[in-house]
């Protein structure tokens, strides 16, 4: 009876102690809740993409930069079965992205055929950046400039590189580095 006790007293002090553990291993950057766009539906960027290389765009609909939704999703295509995501989160920041979320998922979708997760329309610069937007900025030094920049995050959250709007996800260079990452 005494063995049965205390390994059940074992247990339980591991499991309470194991439980923070879990917990900070999601990297800062993700310790959001999100919106998915057009939708109510929230999610929680730790439990669904923490230990994933991941790719954050800003992105708008009536850009000069915006068939790149084309690029990344075929990015998105190729990689997500090798623990990556795109996660593009539209902005109004630039004066180039749709009022009506309805129509921004409606582009999306039927223009570029993104199936990647989009989440709400985000400021992404300035006093009004997003939270996540500030931290992507306080690692690289570098806000968006303009739609499409992108910022690739490691699986452990700790190393960010900033890539400028001209950077197209089809460049040789850029997928280059998404594959070291993901090799790492």
């Amino acid at each position: 009876m005494k063995v049965k006790g205390m390994a059940a007293a074992l247990f339980t002090a591991l499991a309470l102690t194991s439980t923070p553990l879990l917990a900070n291993e999601c990297p800062s950057v993700l310790k959001f809740m999100k919106r998915k766009l057009n939708s109510q539906e929230t999610v929680n960027l730790c439990d669904e993409y923490a230990g994933k290389t991941l790719l954050v765009v800003n992105t708008a609909s009536y850009c000069g930069y915006t068939p790149q939704f084309e690029g990344l999703e075929a990015l998105y295509s190729d990689y997500k079965d090798k623990n990556f995501a795109v996660l593009g989160f539209p902005s109004h920041d630039f004066n180039q992205e749709d009022n009506d979320e309805g129509k921004t998922a409606e582009l999306c979708e039927l223009t570029y055929g993104v199936k990647f997760p989009m989440f709400e329309p985000t400021s992404v610069k300035g006093d009004d950046a997003d939270p996540m937007f500030r931290m992507l900025k306080a690692a690289t030094g570098k806000s968006p400039s303009w739609n499409f920049n992108k910022y690739l995050i490691d699986a452990s959250g700790q190393k960010i590189t900033h890539y400028p709007s001209s950077t197209k996800p089809t460049d040789a260079a850029f997928i280059a580095d998404v594959e070291a990452l993901l090799n790492e």
